[in-house]
């Protein structure tokens, strides 16, 4: 079977985060790069998964800069057997989609994992555009995948249960929290990661139907007020005038 797993490279959740005197250009200087953790926990440790007991290859792509190499070695150290960056910058979702589909439209691959959204845009828009533009089947936010015999078996949540769906592959899916369980390298895959082949391709004509205007930071937390338990009336009051639904 063979798979293919996009990654996306996006800040450490510790990050402090801060952007350019004018507030269009993320500031990325002194930030630690992780892969995206629906990418790297749940989509690329479930299709080794499947490799380890059906046999097969896992390739993990990468629509970035030579910068993210260390994170896509990360992505073979974990398991994987090769990788592939398209060099290309990922500032819009379609052109993303548009430079995976491209490369993948003619390789032949039975099965296309992604994580749900990236924790950097939280779009969860990139595997639907991916399956459209290569015509294939989609299912989102998977919480539990099976193939036997090129049929697929898969969990996801819905209102009031869990909705279990059967496809015939190739197809693509979105993983969501329990599709498997984190990864460390260990040396062995570390030292390995480091021979194991990275394929850099030119980008290919891409549409990008957004940009960025600029970037706000959240105004953070606020000082807590406490209100006596004698007087509810105060928290109603408080509630109308000053809460913030964010």
């Amino acid at each position: 079977m063979k798979i293919l797993v996009c990654i996306s490279n996006v800040p450490d959740t510790t990050a402090k985060i801060s952007f350019s005197a004018d507030n269009t250009t993320f500031n990325a200087a002194g930030v630690q790069f992780i892969i995206n953790p629906y990418d790297e926990w749940f989509a690329l440790v479930r299709a080794l998964e499947l490799k380890e007991a059906q046999g097969g290859n896992v390739t993990i792509i990468h629509v970035g800069a030579v910068e993210s190499e260390a994170t896509i070695r990360k992505g073979l150290a974990i398991g994987a057997d090769d990788a592939v960056r398209i060099d290309a910058e990922p500032n819009d979702a379609f052109a993303v989609a548009e430079q995976i589909a491209a490369y993948a439209k003619d390789k032949g691959f039975d099965l296309i994992l992604v994580g749900k959204e990236t924790i950097s845009y939280n779009g969860s828009m990139v595997g639907a555009m991916l399956a459209e533009l290569m015509n294939l089947p989609y299912v989102s936010l998977a919480t539990k995948l099976d193939v036997t015999n090129s049929v697929a078996k898969i969990e996801h949540d819905i209102d009031g249960g869990i909705e279990v769906l059967e496809c015939a592959l190739p197809l693509v899916i979105s993983a969501n929290k329990g599709m498997a369980e984190q990864r460390i390298p260990n040396m062995k895959g570390i030292m390995s990661a480091r021979t194991k082949p990275l394929l850099v391709v030119p980008p290919a004509a891409a549409d990008k139907l957004t940009s960025i205007t600029s970037f706000t930071l959240t105004a953070g937390r606020t000082d807590c007020k406490y209100i006596d338990a004698a007087t509810p009336e105060k928290l109603i009051e408080l509630l109308h005038t000053e809460a913030k639904v964010i």
